[in-house]
């Protein structure tokens, strides 16, 4: 598992847990605003706020479905066959 962590001048707090095979979570918990999200061309679009975060969804073909949640977003990936 990779944890990246990201505040910036935002008072938003977002933590990205990468795992080897399935699962991208970030904890948006703390917005002030329901959070809303994209997904364009291999990349997760999250805007909270007046804020935007990317997320690089893996270029190996693998299909990415999105769920929110109490202000964490689950992005699970499912390899094609």
């Amino acid at each position: 598992m990779t944890l990246t962590q990201r505040t910036g001048e935002s008072p938003v707090m977002v933590r990205t847990y990468e795992y080897d095979d399935r699962l991208v979570v970030a904890d948006l918990a703390d917005a002030s605003a329901e959070p809303t999200l994209d997904v364009v061309d291999g990349t997760a679009i999250v805007v909270v706020d007046d804020d935007q975060y990317e997320i690089d969804l893996p270029a190996d073909g693998s299909v990415a479905h999105t769920f929110m949640k109490n202000g964490v977003l689950s992005i699970e990936l499912e390899g094609t066959r």
